[in-house]
């Protein structure tokens, strides 16, 4: 009898400690190596589990709870609603420890006032759960991360800009042979701080994170057109990996290039802002034509709306871990977008872009984007602030047959400034004979079909006053950003289509690099109620598609082909000729026409005259008219679910948040209507 009590006793006393359990966290493993790799975070003995219980990522560890940098659904995991799981992320060197934390958030504590960037309630922080210990970087902290290379204003020399998490000195060693890396640069660093941001949240404690150190060297007396190996480090802090990229050719030919604009990041948690999930498809698609290449030169042309970090300094961070694969490889340039820089004080703002620069940029006011790249040229703005000068605003170079000029559509370009009168002096010094082609880059478009009314009077300025020097100095292509989709028009000038590039430059909208927020095209003036959207004539191709594009050329011909996401293969392709003609074909247009395929998705070489004899050389065949016009299907879409739409936001508010589903950002062709301010 006492020996059954006992067991009964013990029993009793192995049940109530069970049922009185706290929560536990652990993560494993504790130190990493580098970006990229991943943490496995478990949890156990959570008592009465629901929906909304969620895991929190803080660095560093000390972030108050609402400090977040990011925050997973414990539903995430297929066993949450038995009071256990695990989640496996990977983690971005942020140069300071992790933590987290899990927290229960009742229905009753939603607050439909503190939201994130899609409107959506941000959890709550009054019941902490449990706490895991600290996740290290260790000694990777003070590794060289975040590689990217750039042009010089030199052909002969490459650009080389990274992070680390001290200013101590660091070196790049380099050399045409790997195992001999026989050169030495060394590498100067900078920082910038909390109080040269302009506005909340980037000057805020809850968008603030330290950026680390941002160095910066240039590479000499490269050989042309051979790869070199590169290593960045120091003795005392230990040395990268080894990476490679192959020399500039001042007298090359063949010009090659990805394009696009608006791509953003993912990141493997939500957070405050939205983030890009298929910027993940652009990177590795443009990466899988990279190392199809071979040791053939190219280089990467990002036009505005870089990280979309707006003032959430670590998706910065993740910006750069995101694009290293392919930016350690070849030059990544860029132009300045409204949410690299747009601040309510900026010092060119015009009563007519009252209403157009606001404050897209998070209050960066173009500090990050000046400071953690280096493109060739050394044209700066007063940001009027405490900020450093703004950098990288209007620049150019010659590659291979090609003749790229980089604008700035955020500060002044008006006739009689700074910026158009480089704009000028640049467009009347071209040697046509050297580069017969002159391409034109700049964030904001002058010419779309999208409905983008905000920035109507910004087109108006653009028409007036750079149009004319376009028109002038036979420009022959202008590729654009801002809107989030492709659209390719005919050769155009003063709104009126013309038969060549010369005297009309055919422009391009290439914004659909990842953003997914999507205005919809322009409505029948007569029906402006009603989701029916024509499309004009002046538009031969448009797509709400996410993808890039390629650029290939010689001294005969350049070609730009329309890469889409969703299988890697070319969707669109207009060729210009030296002698003026335009000739676009799409796939599209290919298989309605019956014609042949469209070209492989990894060949990008650009062809010659004779290139109908190489079997090696494809190009999208033209179905090719001087006119030829294709719409995408995506928008009979919209058309049929335009009814539905405002059930769907509905549920899907709901939904999302009260059951942790994610967000559908990755849905292939779904349009997202915006408000104008999300552009």
């Amino acid at each position: 009898m006492i020996l059954n009590f006992s067991i009964f006793t013990l029993f009793l006393s192995i049940f109530t400690s069970s049922a009185n359990a706290e929560a536990t966290l652990s993560v494993s493993p504790n130190t990493l190596k580098r970006s990229g790799d991943n943490v496995t975070i478990q949890w156990s003995d959570v008592d009465s589990p629901s929906d909304l219980d969620w895991l929190g990522i803080y660095s560093p560890p000390d972030s108050p709870h609402d400090h977040f940098i990011g925050y997973k659904f414990l539903n995430a995991s297929p066993t949450s609603k038995s009071g256990y799981g695990s989640i496996t992320l990977p983690l971005t060197n942020l140069r300071s420890d992790y933590t987290f934390r899990i927290f229960r958030w009742t229905r009753s504590e939603i607050d439909t006032k503190h939201l994130d960037h899609d409107q959506n309630p941000l959890p709550g922080t009054k019941h902490l759960l449990a706490e895991s210990e600290k996740v290290t970087f260790g000694s990777a902290v003070d590794k060289a991360e975040q590689i990217h290379l750039a042009f010089e204003n030199k052909p002969n020399r490459m650009q080389v800009t990274f992070v680390a998490g001290d200013g101590d000195e660091r070196f790049v060693r380099y050399g045409e042979t790997k195992d001999l890396l026989g050169n030495s640069a060394a590498a100067r660093g900078i920082r910038y701080d909390r109080e040269q941001m302009c506005n909340a949240p980037a000057n805020s404690s809850i968008g603030w994170r330290d950026p680390g150190w941002i160095f910066h060297t240039v590479l000499k007396n490269l050989n042309p057109a051979v790869r070199n190996y590169y290593q960045i480090g120091s003795e005392a802090k230990g040395w990268s990996e080894i990476y490679s990229f192959i020399s500039r050719d001042m007298y090359a030919q063949e010009t090659r290039a990805f394009i696009f604009g608006d791509m953003g990041c993912a990141t493997p948690y939500k957070t405050f802002i939205r983030t890009q999930q298929e910027s993940k498809s652009t990177v590795k698609w443009i990466l899988r034509d990279i190392e199809a290449l071979g040791d053939k030169p190219s280089f990467i042309s990002h036009i505005g709306d870089i990280s979309y970090a707006r003032g959430y300094s670590w998706v910065w961070d993740e910006f750069f871990a995101q694009i290293e694969p392919i930016a350690s490889k070849v030059p990544y340039h860029v132009c300045i977008g409204n949410h690299e820089y747009d601040f309510p004080a900026q010092p060119w703002k015009p009563d007519w872009a009252a209403s157009i620069y606001g404050n897209d940029g998070g209050g960066e006011c173009g500090v990050p984007y000046s400071l953690k790249f280096n493109m060739p040229g050394n044209s700066t703005e007063l940001t009027g602030t405490n900020a450093p000068v703004t950098r990288n605003l209007y620049y150019s170079y010659d590659a291979g047959s090609v003749h790229f000029l980089s604008i700035s559509t955020e500060t002044n370009f008006l006739e009689g400034g700074t910026q158009y009168e480089y704009i000028k002096r640049d467009l009347e010094s071209v040697n046509r004979d050297k580069t017969p082609f002159v391409v034109v880059q700049g964030h904001r478009p002058m010419y779309t079909t999208s409905n983008e009314v905000r920035d109507t009077t910004i087109r108006q300025k653009m028409l007036e006053h750079l149009e004319p020097l376009f028109v002038k100095n036979e420009v022959t292509l202008a590729i654009w950003g801002h809107v989030h989709r492709y659209e390719r028009f005919c050769p155009i000038s003063n709104n009126t289509c013309g038969k060549l590039w010369k005297g009309s430059p055919v422009h391009l909208v290439v914004g659909m690099g990842g953003q997914d927020w999507q205005s919809v095209w322009a409505v029948r003036p007569n029906h402006p109620d009603l989701p029916i959207f024509p499309q004009p004539e002046e538009s031969m191709y448009r797509t709400g598609e996410f993808g890039y594009t390629r650029l290939v050329a010689n001294k005969d011909k350049l070609t730009v082909s329309f890469v889409g996401n969703h299988d890697g293969e070319v969707h669109d392709t207009v060729e210009m000729l030296a002698t003026g003609e335009v000739i676009s074909g799409s796939k599209d247009d290919a298989k309605s026409s019956n014609t042949a395929a469209a070209p492989a998705p990894v060949e990008v070489t650009s062809g010659s005259k004779d290139d109908t004899e190489n079997p090696n050389v494809q190009t999208v065949p033209a179905s090719a008219t001087f006119v030829g016009k294709s719409e995408a299907n995506d928008g009979s879409w919209f058309i049929k679910g335009a009814g539905l739409m405002v059930i769907g936001v509905v549920l899907g508010f709901i939904a999302g948040y009260f059951t942790g589903v994610k967000k559908g950002s990755s849905a292939r062709n779904r349009w997202i209507p915006v408000k104008s301010e999300e552009i």
